[in-house]
């Protein structure tokens, strides 16, 4: 399929910009070495060898990720230097230890005294130490301990005082920036979790510990704060794809999101005033519903469509207002909607189709599982 058009392919179908997903991951590596803070990209959104490579400059160092399947699939492709930023799951502690004794640098986060535990029971071999972020809250509301407790300092002093363990660095989600509209919210939640993760830094040194901090969110980390260059890294993810959520935000324009759902119509409802298409929620995710005043997406081209409702593989799509003239939508016709929620709508597709200004360049096959 190499040089065909965008309708060559069977819906429905994501397919990816490569030139988006250049521009995207260059301005994000320009933007923190102006900084001077390194760039620890997350590779939760796309999961894919080449969007790796894009996003390290070739470098296949210097990664976070989400699941310990990533850590392996990076791992056994060549990545070294990986983050696996998700609490210690007690279940995968052999596996992660597997890891950290076979790469260079394999870390891994927790925010429980238990999970320190599991780590005591399970000392690495040959001298080798456990690399370990400390999870902290600011506010976020996920995981973490919460940056204000006094057993975070507590929980991080053990850390540093454990036996075959050290304490590599503190890390926190900016989570918080996707309740933000527009670029003065973004920073003003991204000062606040700049402040006390810098603040904890401070507590820690005044109890002779020091490590490094990272901080990370797709909105913090496009338009970053005077005080984030204080940090020693930051993680964001999303960046790369970006989708209709964080241009909504305000972390980016509509016209920089790289990657779309391709559909076609397969059904006339005119007693409904809708059309069927063939992408259900298996295809695009129901992420975002009732955010959009056209629903689950933006139909490219078409503001006065919406994709009202979907099932399994059938989508509902009717107009914002009026009747729909069912000339312009006939039955094969091909409709292209932007995502909500890229990272999810990833998450639906065994195969992403790679494209340069609509012609088709190949496919990135992305690594599943947990």
């Amino acid at each position: 399929m190499e040089g065909e058009p965008l309708t060559a392919l069977f819906t429905p179908a994501l397919v990816v910009d490569v030139d988006k997903v250049k521009r995207n991951a260059q301005k994000m590596i320009e933007r923190y070495e102006k900084l001077g803070v390194q760039l620890r990209p997350h590779m939760k959104t796309h999961k894919t060898l080449e969007c790796a490579d894009i996003l390290t400059g070739g470098s296949r160092r210097c990664i976070v990720v989400s699941t310990l399947a990533e850590a392996c699939f990076y791992a056994d492709h060549g990545f070294d230097d990986i983050l696996y930023a998700y609490c210690l799951p007690f279940d995968k502690v052999e596996r992660c230890a597997a890891l950290s004794e076979r790469l260079d640098l394999f870390q891994v986060l927790l925010d429980h005294p238990d999970a320190l535990e599991q780590l005591k029971q399970r000392p690495l071999r040959d001298g080798r130490l456990w690399h370990v972020w400390l999870k902290l809250d600011c506010i976020n509301g996920r995981a973490g301990v919460l940056h204000s407790e006094p057993e975070a300092i507590r929980l991080a002093q053990a850390i540093a005082e454990t036996a075959g363990v050290e304490l590599t660095g503190v890390y926190a989600h900016c989570g918080n920036t996707y309740n933000c509209r527009g670029v003065e919210q973004i920073q003003a939640v991204s000062q606040e979790t700049t402040s006390f993760t810098l603040q904890f830094m401070e507590k820690l040194k005044a109890v002779g510990i020091t490590c490094k901090s990272s901080i990370g969110s797709t909105p913090s980390c496009s338009h970053p704060v005077k005080d984030m260059a204080l940090l020693s890294e930051v993680h964001p993810g999303n960046y790369v794809f970006y989708d209709v959520q964080q241009s909504v935000i305000g972390s980016c324009s509509l016209e920089e999101v790289a990657v779309r759902v391709l559909t076609r119509v397969i059904g006339h409802c005119p007693h409904r005033n809708q059309l069927l298409i063939d992408c259900g929620w298996s295809g695009i995710s129901l992420d975002g519903g009732g955010k959009l005043p056209t629903g689950y997406a933006v139909i490219e081209g078409h503001p006065n469509l919406k994709l009202l409702s979907m099932t399994q593989e059938h989508g509902r799509v009717e107009p914002v207002s009026g009747l729909l003239d069912y000339s312009k939508y006939p039955l094969g016709s091909m409709l292209t909607l932007i995502p909500y929620h890229s990272c999810a709508t990833a998450m639906m597709h065994p195969v992403y189709h790679v494209h340069s200004e609509g012609r088709l360049l190949g496919k990135w096959t992305p690594t599943r599982g947990w």
